[in-house]
């Protein structure tokens, strides 16, 4: 069986509050939990009208405490907007909370805009150190600290496990370098996917928490109860993603389906269908047999996967078979 996971962004649908988002989180880790899958990780999006879930660590410790034995992450924390001091602090709060319950996947974009960089009191120099933040990181939480003096308390000595997220060969190499695992958001920019694992695992030292590379390839998955309906609502995804993407917000209020499917079937309207190419669209065992052929064919030790649907009935049923027809 191919290990797999998810990844939940706390969606906020059409006519849906941001409580009731943030709520449903909740049911979806308990329905992951139940159906087989490794872990489920949060990521951190800042300004973002349909995205509630900027404040991963608040997030995981809500659902933590609501599930008994599923492993639970960032994935990830965006690190330039943060000092590695709090990170360890929080995440080592985290797991001192929930033993060998936590992960901490980290990347190097800011998760926004410039304008929310700027509210976030950051620069896009920040970036830069990355590597040096990630290992300073790192020092904190197996209590080797970097700065003389500073230790994180809690998080020393907690050892969480890092993971380098990407979605391009700078992650990629980085955490060759580091030997640490390395996850590819290939669940919306699939073009370098190949190339990125395959740097990964030509360029990687071996460390000794991870002999070995452990390579994470994200996608999409809509499962239902019939082909026909699951085609229904990738079909609406794709809308949303549309409407999200490109259309003003004066316009997207009165637009319709018909003109959104014009615009998906041109040019414009392909730069939307590539984002989500990697994406299951099927029933249980159709979704499941795409999600094999996508590990085989990546080679990924593991898969971390985004219930696209709009509604949370409709993700509910995704989990549930998907993770029941993975487990066989």
């Amino acid at each position: 069986m191919t290990r797999f996971s998810m990844l939940d962004l706390a969606p906020i649908a059409p006519g849906q509050s941001t409580s009731e988002a943030l709520q449903a989180i909740v049911s979806t880790a308990q329905a992951a939990e139940t159906h087989g899958y490794h872990r489920v990780w949060y990521a951190e999006h800042h300004n973002m009208k349909t995205i509630a879930s900027s404040a991963t660590s608040v997030l995981i410790a809500h659902v933590a405490a609501h599930t008994t034995s599923i492993r639970l992450g960032a994935g990830g924390v965006m690190l330039p907007n943060h000092s590695p001091l709090t990170i360890a602090e929080q995440f080592g709060t985290l797991s001192e909370l929930h033993p060998s319950r936590i992960d901490l996947g980290l990347g190097r974009a800011p998760g926004g805009d410039l304008n929310t960089l700027r509210a976030l009191r950051r620069s896009p120099h920040d970036a830069d150190t990355f590597p040096q933040d990630v290992q300073e990181l790192q020092g904190y939480l197996t209590g080797n600290t970097r700065i003389p003096g500073v230790h994180a308390i809690p998080g020393s000595g907690t050892n969480v496990p890092l993971y380098i997220l990407g979605s391009s060969l700078f992650g990629a190499k980085l955490a060759a370098a580091l030997g640490l695992p390395y996850a590819f958001a290939s669940h919306f920019a699939p073009n370098a996917l190949h190339d990125a694992l395959a740097a990964y695992r030509n360029d990687y030292q071996p460390s000794p928490d991870h002999p070995e590379p452990y390579a994470i390839a994200a996608m999409n998955v809509i499962a239902a109860d019939s082909t026909a309906q699951a085609q229904t609502l990738h079909q609406e995804v794709l809308r949303q993603r549309l409407k999200f993407m490109m259309i003003k917000p004066e316009i997207a209020a009165t637009i319709t389906d018909e003109q959104l499917d014009e615009i998906l079937a041109s040019a414009q309207g392909a730069q939307v269908k590539n984002m989500l190419k990697f994406t299951a669209v099927g029933t249980d065992q159709e979704t499941a047999q795409w999600a094999h052929e996508f590990a085989a064919g990546t080679g990924a030790d593991e898969l971390i996967v985004t219930h696209a649907a709009g509604s949370l009935e409709d993700r509910l049923n995704s989990i549930q078979l998907f993770g029941t027809a993975m487990r066989g």
